[in-house]
C-alpha cells in the first residue's frame, strides 16, 4: 500500500492551497479516506474524513466551513481543498485510509508520508 501527498507550499493567512493523495495498492474503493495533521511539538489531529462511496464526510471543528475533503475512485485520488488559511493551519498534512469511517488516528492502518503546509501572518 502506498499513499502519497503532494500541493503542500508557503502561503499568505487568507490564501488557499489544495492537497492531494495518491493510493495504490489497495482497493481504494472500498476504503475510507482521511487527512490527519501534525504542528511541531503537537499530538497529530484530524482534520477530515470521506467514507469509500464519497457520501459522507466529517470535518474537525477547527476547519469547517473552510476545509473540504473529496474523492475520484477512478483516479484513486483524495484531495483538500483549503481556503481562508491561518498560521494555525501550519503542519505537516498526512493522508491515511481505514476500513472504519472516523476521526481517530488509531483506527488508521496506512499512512502517507506527508506534506508540509505552512501560512505566513
Amino acid at each position: 500500500v502506498q499513499l502519497v501527498e503532494s500541493g503542500g507550499g508557503l502561503v499568505q493567512a487568507g490564501g488557499s492551497l489544495r492537497l492531494s493523495c495518491a493510493a495504490s495498492g489497495l482497493p481504494f474503493s472500498l476504503r475510507n479516506m482521511a487527512w490527519f495533521r501534525q504542528a511541531p511539538g503537537n499530538e497529530r489531529e484530524f482534520v477530515a474524513a470521506i467514507r469509500w462511496s464519497g457520501g459522507n464526510t466529517l470535518y474537525a471543528d477547527s476547519v469547517k466551513g473552510r476545509f473540504t475533503i473529496s474523492r475520484d475512485n477512478a483516479k484513486y485520488t483524495v484531495d483538500l481543498q483549503m481556503n481562508s488559511l491561518k498560521p494555525e493551519d501550519t503542519a505537516v498534512y498526512y493522508c491515511a485510509t481505514s476500513r472504519q469511517f472516523s476521526g481517530i488516528s488509531r483506527d488508521y492502518d496506512y499512512w502517507g508520508q506527508g506534506t508540509q503546509v505552512t501560512v505566513s501572518s
